[in-house]
This record gives C-alpha cells, structure tokens and sequence, in this order.
C-alpha cells in the first residue's frame, strides 16, 4: 500500500487542499503544539487541523528537535494530540553522524520511538508513520543507501 502525502507550511494547506482535491493524495501538516488551548502564540492547534480536514502531521523533524529543543517527551504528546484529532503522525527519527560512527544507530532509533509512542494502544502504534531521518545526510552531501534507510 502506497499513499502519496504532501506536507505544505501551513499558510499553504488551504491552497494545496483544494489543488489536490478530487485525487488520492493526503495532505499532511508540518507541525502541531501538543496542547489543546491556551496562549501559544505562533503555534498551530491540533484542533485547528482537524477542522481542516488535514490527514497527517509531521511530528519529530530534525529541525524541530535541533532549533525549537523538541524532545522525545514533545514528540510523545504531539502523536497523542494528533490521534486524539484524528490525525495520523508521521514520526521522524534519525541518528547524527557521531552515532552512526560509533555503531549505535539501531540503539538510537529504538530509543527514539520507544519514547515517542510511549502509551499508546497497539492498534494506535500501528497507525503510526515512521519516517527515517538519517540527520548525518542532511544537507552533507551524504545519502543514506536503500540497505541504510531499511
């Protein structure tokens, strides 16, 4: 099974929703908060989404954890946010180069998703959109290698 997810900023989701309406592609949001009110300013609702109709969220970027200090506690109730509004995350994981050197890239990304979906139901894990993120690869030059990325 194949599904063709576009994931736009989100001043963009109106626009593309409606360009890839009446087709089999899903639209995904690039970010949430993880709390359903309160002052946030800037931050993008999980409710907001939903009313949206927006099927996907991208939770665990790189980015997000490098530049905004997302942890892995973040990224657990952001996938439990998203599930609680009908959303299905997709959850970014990724090893930097110095533990891919030192071996422990199996170790980091189990880690990683452990936390990530730590408390959810089976059938909620399942549900659940991993997306490898070799951070070592991102904008170095280096690609991961099919046999690498599975």
């Amino acid at each position: 099974k194949c599904e063709v997810v576009v994931c736009p900023t989100f001043v963009c989701l109106d626009a593309v929703k409606k360009a890839v309406e009446g087709t089999n592609i899903k639209l995904g949001a690039q970010n949430m908060h993880f709390e359903e009110k309160g002052a946030f300013t800037g931050e993008i609702a999980p409710r907001m989404l939903e009313a949206m109709n927006i099927d996907y969220v991208i939770i665990g970027h790189s980015e997000r954890r490098e530049y905004f200090n997302e942890t892995d506690e973040t990224c657990n109730k952001k996938v439990k946010a998203a599930f609680a509004h009908n959303l299905t995350p997709i959850l970014c994981c990724g090893e930097t180069l110095e533990q891919r050197e030192n071996g422990t890239t199996n170790d980091v990304i189990k880690a990683q998703i452990t936390a990530d979906l730590e408390g959810l139901t089976k059938e909620q894990a399942e549900k659940v959109v991993i997306a490898y993120e070799p951070i070592w690869a991102i904008g170095t030059g280096k690609t991961a290698t099919s046999d690498q990325a599975n």
